[in-house]
């Protein structure tokens, strides 16, 4: 049997405490901090851990912010004007929105987001007025070029980007927003609903949706273009990503599922399973590793929140 010194170069050394922190991740050591001698490595742990309830459970809603101050607004029962700020550990009601309505594009922080587009009933759809929020209430913003629903967004309110949606067929349309005024871009590679949105204004990603039946595809934005990217790894529609760059992007639920995976830049890998598989739910976050989920259908008012553990200590057995 070869040592591990002839392999590496190097014997494994050992410690009184175990070792913890980034740094540390991939290492191998022998510990003495508990009885007997362990040996043990330093690995990432990612895991969905559930957050306090909303006030509201609805599906088809609309988010912004981060995992420790985010913003639910809208939804369906059939159509709702609530707005819900989260402080990373509960929920709270806050001024409503002016027009009550589901499956609109949201983007932007908890204290200055945006809402565009969406439907309050199936005989009335295809909105295309805009409203921002600035931490307390609710004001009209210029209209968008195209009015529809079930679009996706990224971005924040001064740099904004909407994609995607429906209006009497699945369209392409892209709109920039400068925090006044929406402009139109160029058009995304193919037409698609219900897709997750993730990123900025100029560096956005649309995946999954719906363009004619559930598809699997990615399509990366660069402030001008529309290109492709590396496919998801299932077909699904309804479902949430975080508002992280396009290198650290996470996408998570979807119809009758909680596959949650990560996006790098070129690919995706899956991770930790959501605990509640759903989907016509919202989240946002900061990053692939520090992301929160809520709502979904059938009118849930579940919240996960999900994190990387970045250097969590395993013992590893010896034989």
């Amino acid at each position: 049997m070869s040592e591990y010194r002839t392999l590496k170069g190097r014997k494994v050394k050992t410690f009184a405490t175990d070792l913890s922190g980034e740094t540390a991740e991939g290492q191998l050591f022998f510990s003495t901090a508990a009885v007997g001698r362990e040996l043990k490595t330093v690995v990432k742990v990612e895991a969905w851990a559930s957050g306090g309830n909303m006030n509201t459970g609805r599906s088809g809603l609309s988010g912004a912010g981060i995992q420790t101050a985010a913003l639910a607004f809208g939804g369906d029962s059939p159509s709702l004007n609530e707005t819900e700020e989260y402080n990373g550990s509960s929920w709270s009601e806050q001024n409503n929105l002016n027009t009550a309505r589901r499956a609109g594009a949201g983007f932007g922080i908890q204290t200055a987001a945006v809402m565009a587009g969406g439907l309050a009933a199936n005989d009335n759809r295809n909105f295309n007025n805009s409203e921002e929020y600035n931490g307390t209430s609710w004001s009209e913003g210029n209209n968008l070029n195209t009015g529809r629903d079930i679009l996706a967004g990224a971005g924040i309110l001064t740099a904004g980007l909407c994609f995607g949606g429906f209006t009497n067929t699945n369209v392409a349309k892209t709109e920039e927003y400068d925090g006044t005024s929406w402009t139109n871009g160029n058009d995304l590679s193919t037409a698609v609903r219900g897709a997750g949105g993730s990123g900025t204004q100029t560096s956005a990603l649309s995946f999954c949706g719906d363009s004619g039946s559930a598809t699997n595809q990615t399509e990366e934005y660069d402030g001008t273009n529309w290109s492709s990217g590396g496919n998801y790894p299932l077909s699904t529609e309804a479902l949430a990503g975080s508002s992280g760059p396009q290198t650290a992007a996470l996408g998570f639920g979807g119809y009758t599922t909680g596959s949650t995976n990560i996006y790098d830049g070129s690919s995706w890998t899956a991770t930790s399973t959501m605990t509640t598989a759903r989907g016509g739910l919202s989240g946002d976050g900061t990053s692939a590793f520090a992301a929160i989920a809520f709502g979904g259908a059938p009118s849930r008012n579940t919240t996960e929140e999900f994190t990387q553990i970045a250097a969590n200590t395993q013992s590893l057995e010896v034989s």
